[in-house]
This record gives C-alpha cells, structure tokens and sequence, in this order.
C-alpha cells in the first residue's frame, strides 16, 4: 500500500513539473509574440503619423507661398494673384446673405430624398439619420438654407463658450470625426441622441479624409440650430477652406452639388470661420481643438473677430507688409537636395522635428516670444517666420532673422507684431498645438504649425485661469485617448479605424457634476471582426509599409543621389547605418529604419544593403506620358500640390482644363517649388496628353498617370481578371 502510494504521488510530481514547464515555455512564447506585435504596432504607428503631419506640412508650405504671392505680387506670367485670390481672399456674394439665397432654388419632383421644414424639429433630424444611413444625399436648397439658418445663430455666440453642469446630469465630449458618419451614428446609438438630457460637444475636425463629412456636417449643424443650448461645436483645423482644398471636402462637395457646389462652399467657409474656438466647463475645464501656448491668453481670444480669420493658414497681410525680403542667394532646387549631398553633415535633429535645429535656435525656453510658438513653419516662405536662426555673416545685424524664402535664405527685420498678427496668433496655437513630454514651448515643426507645449506651459495656464484640466483633440490616439502631463491634459479621439481597418479605436469622454472624467471606447467593425488579432496588425502594417514605399519611390533621384555618396564605385550596395542615415536626411520622418529595413530593402550576402530593391515593389499607375525622368519624379512626388494648384484654375471643377491653363498650373507650380522648369518640355507634355487633340486636357487621366502603384497589386488585378475570363 505504502509503495503504491509512493510511486503514484512521484508520478503526479512528475506531471505537475511538465505541466509548469510546459506553461513557462507557453507564457514565453507569448511575451515574446506580444513583444514582436507591440514592435510592429509603434513603427506602424509611427509610419502612418509621420507621412499625416508631413502631408500637413506640405499643405502649410503650398498656402504661405500662395499668400507670399497674394500679398507681395501683382504679376506671375500673366495669372499669379488673380488665380489665387479667389481661394485666399474669396468674395462672399452678397446673394448668400440673404433668404433669396435658398428660395429661388426649386426642388424637382424627382428628388427622393429627405424634406425639412425650418425652424427644424426631432422629426426632421430623424430624417436625416434615416436617409443618410440610407445613403441618400440632402437637396441643395435645404443645405444652403441650413448653412444659412447656422450663420445666423453662430453670429450670436461668444468666441468662448461657458457651460455649466449644474443644468445636467453629464456632458458628452467627442474629438475628431474626420467624415466617419458610421463613427457620429455609432456615438449617438450608444450614448443618445442630441437633448436636452444629453448635451454634446464636438471637438472640430468633423470634415477632410472621410468619405461623408457633408453628412457629418450637416447632422451636427442640424442638432445645433435644434438644440442650442445643448449642442456646441468648436472650430477644428480642418474647419479651414484651405486645408479642405487638399483633404478632400471641398472635392466632396462639388461632386455631391455640382450646380451649386460653389455656393454652398462659400457659405461654410463662413460658418466654419463662426464656429467659437474654445468650451469652459465650471469655470473648471478648458476645451480646445488643439492646445495652447505660453502666450495664449483667454481674455484676448475672447475678444478676438473670429470671423475674419476665414483660414488659421492665411498669414495676416499687414505682416508680410512689414517683411523686408532682399536679395536672396540660391542653394539649389530644394533645401533638401542640399543635405543629401553632404552625407556627413553635421545637423542635429531635435526630437520629432522634420526641420534640423541649427545654431542660434532657442526652442525650448518657456518664455519665448509670441512668434516663437505659434508660426506657420515653411522651409519656403517667409510667411512662416521662427526663432529659428540660420547661420549669418559677421556684417548680418543682431536685429535681422536669416529666414528661408522659396529655398534662399533672406535677411528680414524683425517688427514688433501688431494686434491683427497677435490674434491670428492665438487662433493657431489654439488650433494646431500638441503637447510634449519636454518643458517649455517651441514651434511644432513636425506639422508644420502651432507649437508643442510643456507641461510648465500647461501648468501656468490653468493656474492663471483657475482651471484644473485641459480637454484637447487633434491627434489620433491607438485607444482613442490619452492623458499626459500629469493627467492635465487629456486627448480625446473619435475616428475610429482613422488610418487603415483595425487602426485604432475611437473614444468619447463623459463628464459629470463631479467634473471626473470617464471614457467610453468603440470600433466600427465590418471585417475586423472576423480577423484574428495577427491580421489585423498585418493588415495595419501592410498599408503603412505600402504608403512609405510610395515615399520612396517618389523621392528616388534624391535617394539615390544620396547612396551614391556612400557608394562612389556603384556597387549597388552600402552600409546599413549609410542606408538609414541618407533614408532620414531625405525624408525626415524619424522613423526606426533599421527595423523597417527587412520589410524595404534586400541584404546581399556580405550584410550591406542592396539600396536599388527599395524600388523594386512600385511603379507608375499607367504607362507615362513621353516626359523626362526628372519632370516625371517632379509629378510623382508633388501629384497633390498640383491637383490643388489646379482645382484652383478649373473654376467649374469639370475636370477639363485648357493647354494654357495647363501652362498657367506650372508657373504656378514651379514658381511654388523655386525651380525652373522649361516650357517647351511643358507644351510637349501638354501636346502628349492631349489624347483627342481638342485643346483640353482631362486632368483626372494626367494625374492617375502619375499615382504611384504596388506592382504586387497589378499582378494580384491581372490573375483576378483572368480567373474571371
């Protein structure tokens, strides 16, 4: 018996032991894999962020040199400012201030969409919901008439709106929305409907990338003319007729109401410029799109004419007055160019700047001027003035800032701001900062605009004001929010799904009496429910990675010029420290490209790196046009400047533009870019193009020969269709 008893305890041990072993190995297993996941998750991450605020900061570049056009030439070829004062300076028809505006607008019999009657009511916005989930489109007439009925009451509201809890249960704080109707419908079927019983506020950015931001917009402004006391809607960034020049709502509108597109653009040009930029909750909690700086000052934005600020992208005129540009001395087609061709450069980058930080540059310091934290920031205009100091010349006088202008450096006078400059000021921080770890306040050069600011910055802020939290936008955030300085500050995010399927979750905030915030998070799921966890990060990355190679290959001659300097022999290989070093100094996503190096590049046998197979996996969209290499690049690289370049010229947006205008786009263009590009080159491709030689140029046929494409997609098209055939 005592035996028996002996031997079966041994083997129960035994047993236990493989059993511990076995779970050690599998938690293991799983940390690592969690690991490998999480890696990939950051550079993910980090991919699509990086190509958003370089994309951002190609847009603050184009507008400063437009108003640098606008505001100090009379003349570019024939077509400079008469071409784009209509985008910078638009003349608001009269027509539009008045009921006329929507009234004389019939509405046919055929159409089957949804009909409102103002003042409005819930059976009215129910209609909306129904028939927008229904993907029916609001009649023109109605739309102008709501923009309209907007104006009218956002004209009556402060520049910063006081709420209080004390008429509520709980307040709804939602972030961006970015056209995601599926996100608003998602928000308003888990926590309610717009009410009085359940208060909202949006935290701009509800248009731009998304496939319905005219539903979004509509939704939002119909709730807000039904509920005002219980809806409010800050301005956002994108609240910007500029910057939806580029992110696609402008385009969205003009396809929806092709008869009276323009119209309803220039009406929420102005709502959009009436939106209030800021929320104050008990006096306790600041809400603002996307920050502050160490010169915010809530009694001067409160006092502010937010309705002349029609763009935070348009540089105030009487500043630009005051600039004294001389003679400037070329460095060459593009500061960028010139770095590759010193791989050994001695540039420091700081932090995430896109822009290296030279000598004389005082970023950090947390009382920097006004100017230091709230400037456009453009390697190219003089518009876009910073603390940043550039190397000067013994004779240069201490007054004077080297600034760079269209890729020249040139000496300007540094004046004291005046007022309109100063409230301009203010609507940009307001509207563009994000927060950092670091103290102190510097210009957010990695978008382009606004600034980043410490938690010292913070800190002051909500001290001076009696304030204990700052409530913000602005950035996408993986779980779709985010506290930092020591909880003072909170992200909140409401576009789920924002960069690719599975991408990121979106959030809103819900707050009490007790003023503690509390988060509620969701995704909109169609596929990513039915995908393990493995390829949803897959699917992630892969995206991510496709959109770097599109990258590469439209900066290949830059690129390549940089191996070369490594690899004078023309081996086709170089170090993999080399390959990461020119892939930043020609990009400047600060990236970790050395761990994407096995996604991007292959290793030949010694370890180096085969530099060409970068470019191996991407090709043009169509068969190219008769151009040469360099042009070709040229087009690829700046394809979305010039189709904003010429959606400017093509007035009825029918996508058909004469040779000449063609001409006009690339003076435009080339003057943007500060490089000479030879006509008879422009006319041959004009000529080339032309495929019916009638005289117009079908602009949409010209752009996809130049849209980059994966050539994996090609065969993967190829073999679908055959299997079709």
């Amino acid at each position: 018996m005592g035996c028996g008893t002996s031997v079966a305890t041994e083997t129960q041990v035994k047993q236990l032991e493989t059993a511990m072993k076995a779970a050690v190995l599998i938690q293991r297993w799983y940390r690592r894999y969690m690991a490998r996941l999480e890696i990939r998750r950051r550079y993910t991450w980090n991919i699509f962020q990086s190509i958003e605020y370089a994309g951002e900061q190609d847009q603050l570049q184009l507008s400063s040199f437009f108003t640098y056009m606008l505001d100090n030439f009379t003349h570019l070829h024939g077509n400079g400012p008469d071409l784009i004062s209509q985008l910078l300076d638009p003349v608001i028809d009269p027509w539009l201030d008045r009921e006329t505006c929507y009234k004389t607008i019939p509405i046919p019999e055929s159409y089957t969409g949804p009909h409102i009657l103002f003042p409005l009511s819930v059976s009215d916005t129910n209609a909306l919901l129904s028939a927008f989930k229904e993907q029916q489109i609001l009649h023109a007439r109605y739309v102008l008439q709501l923009l309209y009925e907007s104006k009218k009451l956002l004209k009556q509201m402060p520049n910063i709106v006081h709420l209080s809890t004390s008429y509520t249960k709980e307040i709804t704080i939602c972030g961006d929305l970015h056209g995601r109707l599926d996100d608003l419908l998602l928000i308003f079927y888990k926590n309610g409907l717009p009410s009085a019983e359940t208060p909202y506020i949006f935290n701009g950015d509800f248009v731009d990338r998304g496939k319905k931001s005219v539903e979004v917009v509509i939704l939002l402004l119909a709730y807000l003319l039904l509920y005002p006391d219980h809806m409010h809607l800050n301005r956002g960034n994108h609240e910007d007729h500029i910057m939806n020049l580029r992110y696609g709502f402008t385009k969205e509108v003009m396809q929806k109401y092709k008869t009276h597109g323009r119209e309803i653009l220039q009406l929420f040009q102005d709502v959009f410029s009436l939106l209030p930029i800021a929320t104050v909750i008990d006096a306790k909690i600041l809400i603002v799109h996307g920050g502050i700086s160490d010169q915010t000052d809530l009694e001067l934005l409160s006092s502010i004419e937010r309705h002349k600020v029609k763009s935070a992208l348009r540089f105030p005129r009487r500043s630009l007055e005051q600039l004294d540009i001389g003679q400037s001395h070329r460095l060459g087609k593009r500061m960028r160019s010139t770095d590759i061709s010193r791989p050994s450069s001695s540039r420091s980058y700081n932090g995430n700047h896109r822009t290296p930080t030279l000598s004389g540059a005082s970023t950090s310091s947390s009382s920097s001027s006004s100017s230091s934290c709230s400037s456009l920031c453009s390697p190219r205009t003089p518009s876009c003035i910073s603390p940043q100091t550039y190397p000067s010349s013994p004779s240069t006088p201490c007054n004077v800032l080297r600034v760079p202008f269209l890729d020249s450096l040139s000496s300007v006078p540094l004046p004291s701001p005046p007022q309109q400059e100063r409230e301009w000021k203010q609507i940009v921080d307001i509207l563009w900062s994000d927060p950092k770890t670091q103290e102190g306040c510097s210009p957010n050069s990695f978008r382009g605009g606004g600034c980043y600011f410490g938690p010292d910055v913070t800190q002051r802020l909500l001290h001076k004001h009696g304030l204990q939290l700052l409530i913000r936008s602005h950035e996408c955030k993986q779980e779709g929010y985010e506290l930092c300085h020591s909880g003072r500050v909170i992200t909140i995010f409401s576009a789920s799904n924002y960069y690719e399927e599975g991408s990121n979750r979106g959030a809103y905030i819900k707050l009490g009496k007790e003023l503690v915030p509390r988060f509620y998070q969701y995704q909109v799921s169609r596929t990513t429910r039915r995908l393990t966890l493995t390829q949803r990060f897959r699917a992630a990355e892969g995206s991510a990675l496709r959109a770097l190679k599109e990258k590469l290959f439209a900066h290949r001659s830059e690129l390549m010029t940089g191996f070369l300097q490594y690899d004078p022999n023309e081996t086709g290989c170089v170090s993999v420290g080399e390959w990461a070093k020119v892939l930043e100094s020609v990009l400047r996503l600060d990236l970790p490209w050395r761990t994407l190096r096995p996604h991007l590049v292959h290793l030949a046998p010694d370890g180096s790196v085969e530099y060409q197979s970068c470019f191996e996996d991407v090709g043009p969209g169509a068969p190219l046009p008769q151009v040469a290499p360099t042009l070709a690049e040229t087009l690829f690289r700046y394809r979305t400047d010039i189709e904003i370049i010429f959606n400017i010229i093509d007035k009825d947006h029918s996508g058909l533009i004469s040779i000449e205008e063609f001409r006009h786009t690339w003076r435009l263009f080339s003057a943007h870019l500060g490089v000479a590009i030879d006509d008879r080159a422009i006319d041959e491709l004009a000529r080339t193009i032309d495929f019916n030689k009638d005289g117009s140029i079908d602009f949409t046929e010209f752009l996809e020969a130049f849209r980059v494409v994966h050539k994996l997609d090609i065969k993967d098209h190829q073999l679908s269709e055959n299997g079709s055939c």
